[in-house]
């Protein structure tokens, strides 16, 4: 008997191994041995065979609590919770009381599927039975608040609970880190240190994910230190996590430390932890570089390792890359994996219009596709302007009943945005508020930005002061729609609210009142702010923060400040950057500039029409008609053509779209005829007002009978 005893309990039992002992205790007659039964269950479960642990739960003659708690553990470790409650109920009424370990079991699918109603009915059961002091059941009801978001009734928990060990404690503490309260978690671990209670990796690690800025670096230095002293640096947890926060906050040499310093623990997530950190930091060739050497360290890449180094394959200069890995993604047979397969359609959409058909080709391959995936393709038709196609892919979404989330509804009013279409975007925002992600930060910047893009800004002011104002996404997007409908005071003003409510801003809120200054001929401010940027807010200036000040300078005729600043970049200024400066070159009239910018623009993107847009128009103005005539040849022989603009019109809820000289509309002759029609009627009325102005100049000349003139 303690032999079989023994062999069930072994930790690492595999199922073949369990049912040759479940037949040993079988044919030696001790299955009709209560502890016996328990324990097979209890393996059936850790082998994940619920039916079969269920089974012979159903088949047990005599029960007790025992039992009841491995069927209820079981059914919790699945995240089943409806079984987990129907097995809970089962055991009330057969009379068998709840201890410690039911509770336990219980709290925990109740915290992991954050059903608080359920939660705060098993606490008004604990209260009954006084078990709500005990120290195993207490932390669980503790982690049920904590995961729930209710960490003050955690916290009440907490101090009614007699003796609080150090699982209290990291329940607590995580609790708290998890609604991003740094004061008070921070707070808690100083008390568990003077209550004597040792820290351990489980105290430290949430902590960590508080500290995700560059204002916080002093303080995660701090933290390494008492790390270090306690001797927890060698724990994977803490050390990934040590990484990812030096990486946050904008420290890219002390996240390598520390992974050149964990050879003896690192373990794959170290690896994607530093990989992920590259591509942060933009450093695609050194990510692709820890991806290799991962391998050759024995690791074999997980879905993470290729998402991300996939992610960093996303632009053109990195596209042979890219395919690459897409051919080690087939070899290996990752392909069937789904966010591998999302990441490989968001790559090939995030190259240019040529690849869209790549990315549909994988899409379509796809047995099982999730939100993510539909997400991906509808984000990247965005990006390559084709809304159109977009719209019509959400309504196969509608069709199919997939599931929409916050990032669906906002690649859809992006649809709405980019073709103008109000009474379409309006019936999207409907239909948000009916599945509630109105108030959602993505939702409701998009919709922002879609009403302030329609002209309608004070719908646009609506929805801000609707959504949650805590973070930047929504404040930038207000911000940049005053900017774009040249109320640039405003612009500035909610910044500086913005500043007062202490919402922490990101590079993205620079450049909407970089923006807003610019087409406003607000010099000064503009300057200010990008002075201060790194100074007080400890943001360094990206490529799109100089453009975005070359073009303040520029439309306010400081063409040679602009051309200073450029020259003074710590980086080599790409086609974004000298496409603006040519733009202010054509504003301010300086020729030999734009030659020169030109050039630069043409080496780095030959086939981009707009630059030879850009230079012919500046030639034309300058009435240089030779050069003129030269970059028109330069076009052709290279095989660029200008693309054309579009319109939109929306008509009874139905999109039109025209361009230069479009013959493709159904109802082109009639358009034109009515067009032509227009043009004799402007004609004539510009005749009318011209005679009447000359004869109300006429008028004033003494003696003159301008009745006889007509």
């Amino acid at each position: 008997m303690q032999k079989l005893h023994s062999l069930i309990r072994t930790s690492h039992i595999t199922l073949p191994y369990l049912q040759a002992t479940h037949c040993l205790a079988i044919k030696s007659g001790s299955i009709s041995d209560l502890y016996t039964s328990n324990n097979l269950i209890t393996a059936y479960s850790k082998c994940t065979q619920i039916p079969l642990a269920h089974q012979m739960f159903d088949e047990m003659p005599q029960r007790d609590t025992v039992s009841w708690n491995a069927v209820i553990s079981g059914y919790t470790n699945t995240a089943d919770l409806d079984s987990t409650w129907q097995i809970l109920n089962a055991m009330r009424i057969s009379g068998h009381t709840f201890d410690n370990h039911t509770f336990g079991s219980t709290l925990k699918g109740v915290a992991r599927a954050q059903r608080l109603e359920l939660g705060q009915q098993l606490h008004s059961v604990m209260i009954k039975m006084r078990l709500n002091e005990n120290v195993f059941s207490g932390s669980a009801l503790l982690d049920m608040y904590a995961k729930c978001g209710r960490v003050d009734d955690a916290l009440v928990v907490f101090r009614y609970m007699p003796e609080c060990n150090y699982v209290s404690w990291n329940t607590l503490i995580a609790g708290y880190s998890r609604v991003g309260d740094l004061d008070m978690a921070f707070w808690l671990m100083r008390c568990q240190e003077l209550e004597g209670v040792g820290i351990d990796d489980g105290t430290v690690s949430p902590l960590l994910t508080l500290l995700d800025g560059v204002e916080f670096y002093s303080l995660v230095m701090q933290l390494h230190c008492k790390i270090v002293k306690h001797g927890l640096e060698a724990f994977n947890i803490v050390c990934n996590a040590i990484i990812t926060v030096y990486s946050e906050c904008c420290s890219l040499q002390d996240a390598e430390r520390v992974f050149v310093g964990a050879v003896t623990c690192r373990d794959l997530v170290t690896w994607n932890s530093m990989l992920a950190a590259y591509l942060l930091h933009k450093k695609e060739n050194l990510a692709f570089d820890v991806f290799i050497e991962m391998q050759s360290f024995g690791f074999e890449p997980d879905d993470y390792s290729y998402t991300g180094v996939i992610s960093g394959c996303s632009i053109k200069e990195h596209k042979s890359r890219g395919e690459s890995l897409h051919g080690l993604v087939i070899k290996r047979g990752v392909e069937v994996s789904v966010p591998v397969s999302n990441a490989l359609i968001a790559m090939y959409l995030g190259f240019d219009n040529r690849c869209v058909e790549d990315a549909l080709r994988i899409f379509f391959s796809m047995d099982v596709k999730d939100c993510c995936t539909w997400n991906s393709v509808l984000v990247g038709y965005v990006q390559v302007g084709r809304s159109e196609d977009a719209l019509r892919l959400f309504m196969q979404v509608r069709s199919l009943f997939v599931e929409i989330d916050d990032y669906t509804f906002s690649a859809v009013i992006r649809c709405c945005s980019d073709l103008a279409t109000l009474q379409l975007g309006q019936q999207v925002h409907v239909l948000s508020l009916k599945v509630g992600f109105d108030t959602n930060k993505y939702v409701g910047s998009s919709l922002i930005f879609m009403y302030s893009k329609c002209g309608v800004i004070e719908d646009a002011k609506k929805c801000f002061e609707a959504t949650s104002n805590d973070n930047a996404i929504i404040w930038n997007s207000i911000i940049f729609g005053y900017a774009q409908h040249g109320q640039g005071n405003i612009a500035l003003e909610l910044f500086y609210l913005m500043r007062e409510k202490k919402v922490k801003p990101d590079h993205i809120t620079f450049v909407a009142v970089l923006t807003a200054c610019s087409h406003n001929g607000l010099v000064e401010e503009g300057r200010k702010i990008l002075q201060s940027m790194e100074s007080d807010f400890g943001i360094p200036l990206r490529m799109e923060h100089y453009a975005c000040a070359v073009d303040l300078y520029g439309r306010a005729g400081y063409l040679e400040e602009g051309k200073a600043l450029v020259e003074t970049m710590p980086f080599e200024p790409d086609a974004m950057v000298l496409r603006t400066l040519l733009g202010a070159c054509r504003s301010c009239g300086n020729i030999e500039l734009a030659s020169h910018v030109a050039k630069m623009l043409l080496v780095l993107e030959p086939e981009d029409h707009s630059t030879y847009v850009l230079l012919s128009d500046l030639y034309g103005r300058l009435k240089m008609w030779d050069e003129k005539a030269s970059v028109t040849r330069l076009m052709r022989e290279r095989g660029v053509k200008k693309v054309p603009g579009w319109s939109w019109i929306e008509v009874k809820n139905k999109v039109h779209a025209f361009n230069a000289e479009d013959h493709s509309h159904p109802q082109s002759k009639e358009i034109y005829e009515l067009l032509l029609q227009l043009k004799e009627g402007i004609m004539l009325f510009d005749n009318f007002v011209g005679q009447t102005s000359l004869l109300q100049c006429l008028d004033l000349l003494d003696g003159y009978d301008y009745q006889n003139f007509l």
